[in-house]
């Protein structure tokens, strides 16, 4: 092994052990640091939505993970302790139809063990305390459990290391955004003597005047309770007592008497929270992920989430340009996907009134229309798409190009759904045709006369680095209309379109090749 690695990623969160993984799928040599003394046993986030399920899967992952944590069907809605209505949670077209409940220790633990299949240890009680980036990498020094400093040299350094990133503050890039005023979040995981029966299929949130609780299944048969108040002490940390946190679940539910007797491990946390997006996620080798580069208020386990997504976003991208398959280029659009992703989600999270502690005239709004609206089918499609992540698309990217059919349908930047489909060896799901090792050029329905034109994009597809793998599909009868005989759509290795144009438009196909590839040279590597 040589003395400069190719990536040196700090921090082994779930994100930074998710990009860590997604290197190594690619067979990049890959260090992994982390200050603590082991990975944590704090169970922190507990919920892992439909796309972050999917990129578990492209890492080796998902089988694991969703074999421990509880599949989610619904979110009910309680209004002074009366049902207001019910949120489906379950999707169609993907191989992970609901949400998963699954602490975030257990999820670290699982993918330690996946990055320890492909032959990568965490190095523990090892502190990144200084960076230095330069045109052709970097240098960062590293204090290890002995108390001794070492400096290794790498082609990337990636941070993963949270919000007092030393990447982040070393490298002078602004982490803009404030403090979230007025409001605490205090949790707890119990095991409830109350007048609710447990369903570990179901997550019920409580809203009552100034106060906003979720009550929501986790292994083991405990429910973790996490809830949303004002803050009239900011200076106040330490965690929740449980004769606190009893108080707050029974103004939230409006019953006199609650009982919670704390399960283990014990986790009690009170947690406040800023909005803050850096001024840029990439400068030059260095990159920022996850909480280094995003934070907000925790609704939901978005940190976690957004977090996953960006690490597979990273992953394939970093790889690319680090086998000079892909221009530098290709760096930049983590940066512009992934800050546009973040902003989306903390607009969504600060407006969402639903599950933050409401004064009076919005609880009074919400008592009115919140059953309204969860009577609406149509709403609550809207809820179920915003809530799995599969609506985040990359549109406005660099990286999507072409059209949108005219019956609509994925377009350029969307997530390819996860479509029933034909192929000459059977009936399959569309996504388990992809892989996040390669591009995927997909023709729609080709058939007959369109052979040719099947040998001539082969043959174009070989004069670029990118590895593109090529596969003629006949989507279910119900899905032609989104997915017309003839279409071409050429998927990121993320799942994402990239490119979608007519099967037998190869200048469309050469023009984004061109800007997104390598060439070739005439032994087949890239030049």
């Amino acid at each position: 092994m040589s003395s400069t690695r190719d990536v040196v990623v700090i921090g082994a969160g779930p994100t930074g052990l998710a990009l860590a993984i997604a290197l190594r799928v690619y067979g990049l040599d890959v260090l992994v640091v982390d200050r603590s003394a082991d990975t944590k046993h704090e169970p922190r986030a507990s919920v892992i939505w439909q796309r972050a399920q999917e990129t578990l899967r492209d890492l080796g992952c998902a089988d694991a993970i969703v074999a421990r944590g509880l599949r989610l069907r619904q979110g009910e809605f309680r209004v002074r302790g009366r049902v207001a209505g019910v949120q489906e949670m379950e999707m169609e077209h993907t191989g992970f139809p609901g949400p998963l409940a699954i602490e975030q220790d257990a999820v670290e633990a699982l993918m330690r063990d996946r990055l320890q299949e492909l032959g990568t240890e965490v190095r523990w009680s090892t502190e990144g305390i200084g960076v230095q980036v330069g045109a052709e990498g970097a240098q960062v020094d590293l204090r290890g459990p002995d108390g001794r400093v070492r400096t290794v040299g790498a082609h990337w350094v990636v941070s993963c290391e949270g919000s007092r990133s030393l990447v982040r503050r070393t490298l002078g890039i602004p982490f803009d955004g404030e403090r979230r005023t007025n409001l605490q979040c205090v949790q707890l995981n119990a095991r409830p003597r109350w007048g609710q029966p447990y369903r570990a299929d179901v997550t019920q949130i409580f809203i009552n005047h100034r106060v906003t609780l979720v009550a929501g299944p986790v292994p083991g048969g405990a429910t973790r309770f996490y809830a949303f108040l004002p803050d009239p002490d900011p200076d106040r940390w330490e965690p929740p007592s449980v004769p606190e946190m009893e108080a707050v679940v029974a103004a939230a539910t409006g019953e006199p008497v609650v009982g919670l007797e704390p399960s283990e491990p014990r986790w009690a946390n009170r947690a406040r929270f800023h909005d803050r997006i850096a001024g840029r996620l990439r400068e030059g080798r260095a990159l920022l992920v996850g909480d280094s580069a995003h934070v907000w208020a925790p609704i939901g386990g978005r940190g976690l989430n957004t977090g996953l997504l960006g690490a597979h976003n990273l992953g394939w991208k970093l790889a690319a340009v680090h086998y000079g398959w892909a221009p530098d280029a290709l760096l930049d659009t983590y940066d512009s996907e992934q800050r546009r992703t973040a902003r989306s989600v903390m607009r969504a999270m600060r407006r969402n009134v639903v599950e933050l502690p409401p004064n009076r005239a919005t609880f009074a709004a919400i008592r009115l229309l919140l059953p309204l609206m969860m009577s609406s089918d149509r709403i609550v499609r809207r809820g179920a798409d915003r809530l799995s992540d599969f609506v985040r698309d990359h549109r406005a990217s660099g990286l999507s190009a072409g059209r949108r059919g005219l019956w609509g349908g994925p377009g350029p930047g969307d997530r390819l759904p996860d479509l029933p489909v034909t192929t000459d060896e059977g009936d399959r799901r569309l996504h388990d045709l992809l892989s996040y090792r390669q591009w995927t050029l997909l023709r729609i329905g080709a058939d007959g006369g369109a052979a040719a034109g099947a040998v001539a994009l082969r043959a174009l597809t070989r004069r670029y680095a990118l590895p593109v793998a090529h596969l003629t599909v006949r989507p279910a009868a119900e899905q032609r209309r989104a997915l017309p005989d003839g279409t071409l759509l050429l998927v990121r290795p993320d799942g994402h379109i990239g490119l979608r144009t007519g099967v037998g438009d190869l200048k469309a196909v050469t023009a984004y090749l061109d800007r997104w590839s390598c060439p070739r040279d005439t032994s087949g590597k890239a030049t």
